[in-house]
């Protein structure tokens, strides 16, 4: 007995496979110095010319930033809310999810990340590192708390390709280290 439980035409359809993309949480201060601001922006862009979906808080600051640089190289940036309203998600996300949760999504983004890269110094920050941590996902700071065990980048792009690991790509796609 087979059993379908799509309807209409299926010529109608194409079944595409998901492109494997790194998901990297930027999680920092909703308000950065400008320094601060400019790195997040600086990490954005690059994970997104790296192929990467930019996961984050969905609000200001840090996370503006970050989505900002992440949607202006034509990258994805997904933020997720801690109110029940997608209206007030930052204005560069490509996608803002509405969770209701509060600082709780804190949980849901470093479970969703494959790697977390943290900017500033807020208690919120600090919560996302923690979770991250004990989810065992990867995180590196950058201008950001120093912690025993967890790597401090000093630049965007060692960020990046520390929060890339061995996925990491040129924007012209050609995989890290190839001629």
């Amino acid at each position: 007995m087979r059993i379908t439980f799509l309807m209409g035409r299926l010529h109608e359809y194409r079944l595409q496979p998901v492109k494997p993309s790194r998901y990297v949480a930027v999680c920092g201060a909703s308000e950065p110095d400008p320094r601060q601001r400019q790195m997040a922006r600086e990490v954005g862009k690059l994970l997104a010319e790296a192929g990467a979906v930019v996961l984050c808080g969905g609000l200001g600051g840090v996370m503006e930033a970050a989505s900002e640089g992440a949607t202006t190289a034509g990258g994805t940036a997904v933020g997720l809310l801690p109110g029940a309203d997608r209206a007030l998600g930052n204005p560069h996300l490509t996608l803002a999810l509405a969770t209701g949760l509060g600082e709780a999504r804190n949980a849901i983004l470093t479970c969703a990340a494959d790697s977390v890269i943290a900017i500033g110094c807020g208690w919120g920050t600090l919560s996302e590192i923690a979770l991250a941590r004990k989810l065992g996902r990867e995180v590196v700071c950058l201008d950001s708390w120093q912690l025993e065990g967890v790597p401090v980048a000093a630049s965007p792009e060692e960020a990046v390709k520390a929060a890339l690991g061995d996925r990491h790509e040129s924007p012209a796609g050609a995989k890290k280290g190839a001629a």
